[in-house]
């Protein structure tokens, strides 16, 4: 079965490196979508909490750029069953690593889960890092 691992990540920290045997994958720059981090209502929220998934919700670029993420994704999804590879790695990347790419990375994972079976491995690293940090 196909692992689709799938990151959302601070651009801060640097890149997620593919620990599988393919190497490589996609990397996604949301940085090009408006950010509700600059809103003091958003700014401890994340792209997981309701407030934050209203506001993509009714954000037409958020729609847009998810349409071609999810073609691209689907396409090499399908030849990698294909051709029983084990392992592809999604990465969405933003300044925080807190709102845009928490919520595209979420999104991605519904998206695949509803469409193929594979097994997803979804990870936020800057808001994992936010909880080993506060403990």
């Amino acid at each position: 079965m196909l692992t689709v691992s799938i990151n959302s990540f601070s651009f801060k920290r640097g890149i997620p490196v593919d620990e599988s045997e393919n190497g490589g994958g996609f990397i996604f720059d949301c940085r090009a979508i408006h950010n509700p981090g600059r809103y003091e209502e958003f700014k401890q929220l994340t792209g997981k909490d309701e407030k934050v998934i209203y506001f993509f919700e009714n954000l037409h670029e958020m729609h847009d750029f998810l349409r071609h993420v999810f073609s691209i994704i689907d396409q090499s999804v399908a030849k990698y069953i294909q051709r029983d590879f084990t392992d592809i790695m999604v990465n969405f990347g933003c300044t925080g690593g807190q709102h845009r790419s928490v919520y595209s990375a979420e999104k991605l994972a519904i998206h695949l889960k509803s469409k193929f079976n594979v097994e997803i491995k979804l990870q936020h690293i800057e808001q994992e890092l936010k909880k080993k940090q506060a403990k």
